[in-house]
Formats: structure tokens, C-alpha cells, sequence
């Protein structure tokens, strides 16, 4: 694992966001706009009726909470896909850079992303709101980074997959996240969910660290349980997809796939 190279790959995609708006739109624009969207209906549900006053403050944590899972997986994915955009894939791998210093490097960049967004996303709840997600103390941090893992397992399964079947699988980029989202119960309890979905959705690690985070804001209490099972299934994932992607790596470049993608 070379730093060096880790660290150039990463001053690469720094100087694309730095020469481009419309990519600086994607990290601090839409996040904003989803906040407002939602701290609007927050205000409207809360205005209703006095008796959800205390869910509907769950919305806003939920949706800073989404976002940063979101821009987790797409730190790692879009970084992948600016290599395909500008055919520049090809020129990486027959340069000493390992898919162990890329996988890092795509992962750091979602770590930028993850840590932009959120500022902007919990200073602007604060500001316009009043909501502070920061209420939650130091529980925030395990809360906070295992969303950020399950983000990267997203991601490097997203990359996996379109390394594998190329431009054809690219809109999975931007798909595949949410197919998660109603299992991970961003914005309710895992109990409303069918019978037979509660144990699907609770081998999602997402889920039990949007529980766990209701819990807190509900009782004042730490879920250790949910962050022991998000912790755990974290790392059991991140091992198994990391294999992944390191096996579907080796064949596409033994195959020369890899020169066929984005084509």
C-alpha cells in the first residue's frame, strides 16, 4: 500500500471538484434542497397537531442520517465512474496502482464528501430549524461512522458490479442505495414493517443504526445492542464484498475487461 500513489489519486478527483460547479452543486445543492424540503414538512406536521411534535423531529436526524450513507456509497461510486467518463481507467492499472490503493482512495473521497455534506446539512438544520442533531453526544461518532461503512459496501458492490458488466450497469450508480432504503427504516421503527421483512431488514446494518438512533432521542440511553449489530455486520460485510471486489477485479483484468468498460 503506497501513500504516495493513494495520495495522488485523491489530488486528482480534489482538482475536479475544484474546477467544476456542477459538482460542487452535487455535494452542497441537493443535500440543502432535500433538507428544506423536509424541515417544510417537519414544520407542517408539527403545526398540525402538538402530539407529533416529538416524531416528527425524527425526520431531520433521519434525513441527515440517510444523506450521509448516501454520499457515502456515492464518494466511492462516482469516483469510479469519473475514471470510466474520461477513459482514464485503463491508463491507472498499467501504472503501479493496486485495486487495494484505489479501493482507499475512492473511499477517502467519500470520507471529503461525507464530511462536507454533513457540516452543511447540520448547520443548516440548526440555522433554519432549530434542530440540533448534536444532541446526541458522543454516540454520534459510532452512529456516524458505521453509516459510512455501510455506504462503502454499497459502493464497492456497485463497483464490483459495473467493472463486471460495464456501461450497461452504470445507472445502478445512482439505484442500487435505495433498493436498501426500505429496509433500513430511515424514517420508522423496523416494527412497522411485514412479519417476514423485520429479519431481512435487521441483517441490514443501516437498520439498526437508525434504531439505535430513535432510541437515543427517545429514552436519553445508548443502544449498545444496535451499534454491536451494526458494528459486527459492518465488518462481516466489508470483508465479504472487499473479496469480492478484489476477485472481480483479477478476472476482468486477466480477461481485459477492463479495457471494455465504459465502452
Amino acid at each position: 500500500m503506497n501513500i504516495g500513489r493513494i495520495s495522488a489519486l485523491i489530488a486528482r478527483h480534489m482538482y475536479l471538484y475544484r474546477r467544476s460547479f456542477p459538482r460542487l452543486l452535487e455535494i452542497f445543492y441537493w443535500p440543502l434542497l432535500d433538507l428544506v424540503v423536509w424541515g417544510f414538512i417537519t414544520v407542517y406536521l408539527a403545526q398540525e397537531g402538538n402530539s407529533m411534535h416529538g416524531a416528527v423531529t425524527f425526520f431531520l436526524g433521519a434525513l441527515i442520517f440517510w444523506d450521509i450513507l448516501f454520499r457515502a456509497q456515492q464518494g466511492v461510486t462516482i469516483s469510479f465512474l469519473e475514471e470510466i467518463w474520461s477513459r482514464n481507467l485503463m491508463n491507472l492499472f498499467a501504472s503501479p496502482l493496486t485495486a487495494g490503493e484505489f479501493l482507499t482512495a475512492t473511499m477517502a473521497m467519500s470520507v471529503f464528501k461525507v464530511a462536507a455534506v454533513s457540516i452543511i446539512m447540520a448547520f443548516s438544520a440548526l440555522f433554519f430549524y432549530s434542530y440540533n442533531v448534536f444532541i446526541m453526544g458522543l454516540t454520534l461518532i459510532p452512529f456516524v461512522l458505521n453509516l459510512i461503512a455501510a455506504g462503502w459496501i454499497i459502493g464497492i458492490l456497485t463497483m464490483s458490479v459495473i467493472m463486471r458488466f460495464g456501461q450497461q450497469a452504470e445507472v445502478l450508480a445512482w439505484g442500487l442505495v435505495f433498493l436498501f432504503q426500505p429496509i433500513s427504516c430511515v424514517f420508522y421503527p423496523v416494527s412497522v414493517l411485514p412479519t417476514w421483512l423485520q429479519p431481512v431488514a435487521l441483517a441490514n446494518p443501516a437498520a439498526h443504526v437508525f434504531e439505535g438512533m430513535r432510541g437515543v432521542l427517545l429514552n436519553q440511553s445508548v443502544p449498545w445492542e444496535h451499534l454491536g449489530w451494526a458494528t459486527g455486520l459492518n465488518a462481516l460485510y466489508l470483508l465479504i464484498i472487499i473479496t469480492i471486489y478484489q476477485y472481480t477485479f483479477s478476472v476482468c483484468k486477466e480477461r481485459g475487461m477492463l479495457v471494455r468498460v465504459g465502452e
